[in-house]
């Protein structure tokens, strides 16, 4: 399971690295949220995720929450290629959110 989790991050934040950021959303908030902002604290935070192998540290998993509210609030108001890229965050953020900290004991080498 985990290691599904981790496949589909890991394809996600490969698509997310080739997309353009919606040159409409550049120096712009939606709700409140300055977007570039937004996609930079999610964007580093699911990267470190990813590196470390499925683990975050509590003060990043406290922000991600906070980011992953402020992507739900600001994905009302956005439409087409601005609402793809920012539901493609929001769908990695919710995959880190919702794994277990670290590989399960299923990942661990046998042996």
């Amino acid at each position: 399971m985990a290691n599904e989790r981790m496949g589909a991050v890991g394809e996600l934040w490969e698509l997310h690295k080739r997309a353009p950021f919606p040159s409409g959303l550049r120096g712009t908030s939606v709700s409140g949220v300055e977007m570039v902002m937004l996609d930079a604290d999610v964007a580093g935070m699911v990267s470190s995720w990813l590196s470390t192998g499925g683990s975050i540290d509590d003060r990043r998993r406290d922000l991600l929450a906070q980011r992953e509210q402020q992507l739900i609030r600001v994905l009302e108001g956005l439409t087409g290629d601005e609402a793809t890229y920012y539901q493609r965050l929001l769908d990695m953020t919710v995959l880190v959110m919702t794994s277990p900290d670290g590989p399960s004991v299923d990942d661990l080498p046998t042996g």
